[in-house]
């Protein structure tokens, strides 16, 4: 059941998507070569705390950590260790949540560290791009299976793959509600949008194949080709015009 929140939890979704922006921006600024992906994860439940919030990943389904740290074929949900430390080319993909007043806010960025190849820097941006344009189709109206396929074509365009094993969501009081959205088009169009809907959409590229499997700590998705993967994810709000993107300042 998609449910359609009001006025009220609507409120509280942007006061959380407006913070949850802000800590993704400060992480953003922090990150350096020598960095561990343990202290991304320290300072993340930091600043997270300081605005009043809470993590809405720490313990989440048993995850350990409040900031999904995923480094170069890592797609996402890789685990914060104090071995694992940045250098100077990685990318590194941030996945974060917070809930403000009992509402969840969940977005995701890839950033590079120092100086990073060409092929990276695409494909930053081109996953980017995914969601916007995704999200052109995000209108009270249309069905769901029109951002789908929108965020697919961008990214096969540039021969990349288009994660199937893992999609987007709804989002509200509970951090994963109603409707799954995948980034790869149906064979149904799935439900038409209605205004109140927040969703969580967020496109998992692959500079190669699709294909991915699960590492033995049974959280990390990697690709199985080795190639670089790519994540964004903003919170939305389906309205009676354009999508408002709760999680963006």
């Amino acid at each position: 059941m998609v449910s359609i929140k009001s006025e009220r939890e609507i409120g509280l979704m942007r006061e959380a998507g407006k913070i949850l922006a802000c800590v993704l921006d400060e992480l953003g600024e922090a990150l350096h070569p020598g960095m561990s992906t343990l202290e991304i994860d320290q300072l993340g439940d930091r600043i997270i705390r300081r605005y009043g919030c809470i993590p809405s990943f720490k313990n989440y389904n048993g995850y350990p950590a409040s900031i999904c740290v995923s480094v170069n074929d890592e797609v996402v949900h890789g685990i914060p260790s104090k071995y694992h430390l940045l250098k100077e080319g990685d990318i590194v993909s941030l996945d974060a949540g917070v809930i403000y007043k009992g509402y969840h806010s969940d977005a995701a960025r890839t950033y590079g560290i120092g100086e990073i190849s060409p092929e990276a820097k695409q494909l930053i941006r081109v996953t980017k791009q995914c969601f916007f344009e995704g999200i052109k189709y995000a209108k009270a109206g249309n069905h769901l299976n029109d951002i789908s396929t929108a965020i697919q074509t961008y990214a096969q365009s540039f021969g990349y793959g288009v994660v199937r094993d893992l999609v987007g969501h709804g989002i509200g009081s509970h951090l994963h509600e109603d409707p799954e959205i995948p980034n790869f088009s149906q064979r149904r169009r799935g439900i038409r949008l209605r205004p109140g809907m927040t969703l969580a959409i967020e496109p998992m590229i692959n500079a190669g194949r699709y294909d991915v499997s699960w590492l033995d700590d049974n959280w990390t998705v990697v690709t199985d080709d080795g190639s670089l993967s790519a994540h964004y994810e903003n919170t939305i709000l389906i309205t009676d015009q354009e999508p408002e993107i709760l999680s963006l300042l």
